[in-house]
């Protein structure tokens, strides 16, 4: 049977930008597990965390109507739960709530919750909507917050310990972008944009992002009762405003990508033997799929759940890339 695919080698500015290294699931419209569990491929509620985290209410939901794009968006949820206010949360790594102490709660970029990230974006951008806690003490002050992190090694968030409920990382850390919604609602879907701020000059191994329907993730000020504050947030983005060189070279010939049979094959031989990946992206540049290349041989991805369409892929080793476009049918 004939199988219609096309490969095209482009390395234009606009491909360029579509194919920077991106947050996995940034459209939330991938998710996994059912309620109280239900959260998006990729990102971790209270539910999944550790201590008394999952013993917690649902706070993580997935909302199939009224999305900014797609087919879905995250809705995170505050709610008062027998003797303590619990933020609604969703993170790319993990809540934990060591004890009934709130301020010793954490998140955690560790192990299998850290997510891989090589960039240095210019400034993180996406859609929110916002609705305050209408009742409890300090519920007019109510804010949501998205915050991405890059650091290196692992990372949690707030990076000083309290009660020595984790180590002091915060050496790890290469730069960060925080937004914080304005004290007030936001009925319909408004763009952010924050720029990184980076504290040094090095390339970042990892990129934690945490988003809260209460400003502070884990902490909250004394006597705050306020609960029902909601967050929903949908595509987010990260700019590159200035594209680093990449080498091809060798590289680019002997690496051989096409698809066929919902299938995209991987053909690497590569005479250096370094750790190399492949990340493939939607038209709109969300990272929909990524899978470590053995070298010397044909690697296979399975894409057969994908729409039809064109999409763009990065295989990229230790300092050198190949990129291009294929059409999945």
């Amino acid at each position: 049977m004939n199988k219609t695919f096309t490969l095209i080698f482009s390395l234009s500015a606009s491909l360029f930008s579509l194919a920077q290294t991106q947050i996995p699931n940034a459209g939330f419209e991938n998710w996994e597990n059912s309620s109280p569990n239900n959260e998006p491929v990729s990102w971790n509620s209270n539910k999944t965390g550790t201590g008394l985290a999952s013993s917690g209410p649902q706070t993580c939901y997935q909302e199939t109507s009224g999305v900014h794009s797609g087919n879905s968006c995250v809705r995170v949820e505050t709610k008062y739960y027998i003797v303590a206010v619990v933020n609604g949360n969703v993170t790319t790594g993990q809540v934990n709530a060591p004890s009934s102490n709130k301020s010793e709660g954490f998140l955690a970029a560790t192990g299998a919750n850290k997510i891989a990230f090589t960039g240095r974006p210019d400034s993180l951008v996406g859609w929110y909507k916002y609705t305050q806690a209408t009742t409890g003490t300090g519920a007019s002050a109510e804010q949501g917050k998205v915050y991405a992190i890059l650091h290196s090694g692992d990372y949690f968030d707030p990076p000083a310990p309290v009660n020595s409920n984790h180590a002091d990382l915060s050496a790890n850390k290469i730069g960060d972008a925080l937004y914080v919604s304005p004290a007030s609602n936001q009925a319909s879907w408004k763009r952010f944009t924050v720029p990184f701020n980076y504290v040094n000059s090095n390339t970042p191994a990892f990129i934690m992002v945490n988003i809260t329907s209460s400003n502070n993730q884990l902490t909250v000020a004394p006597g705050f009762t306020g609960n029902g504050s909601k967050l929903w947030v949908d595509d987010l983005d990260l700019i590159y405003n200035n594209p680093v060189s990449v080498k091809e070279n060798d590289f680019d010939k002997n690496v051989k990508v096409y698809f066929y049979d919902k299938t995209i094959y991987v053909d690497f031989l590569n005479k250096n033997n370094e750790n190399s990946t492949i990340e493939i992206y939607n038209a709109t540049g969300q990272l929909v799929a990524t899978q470590q290349i053995e070298n010397n041989s044909v690697n296979k991805i399975d894409v057969s759940s994908f729409k039809s369409g064109i999409y763009m892929y990065k295989v990229s080793g230790k300092s050198q890339g190949k990129f291009g476009k294929l059409f999945i049918d």
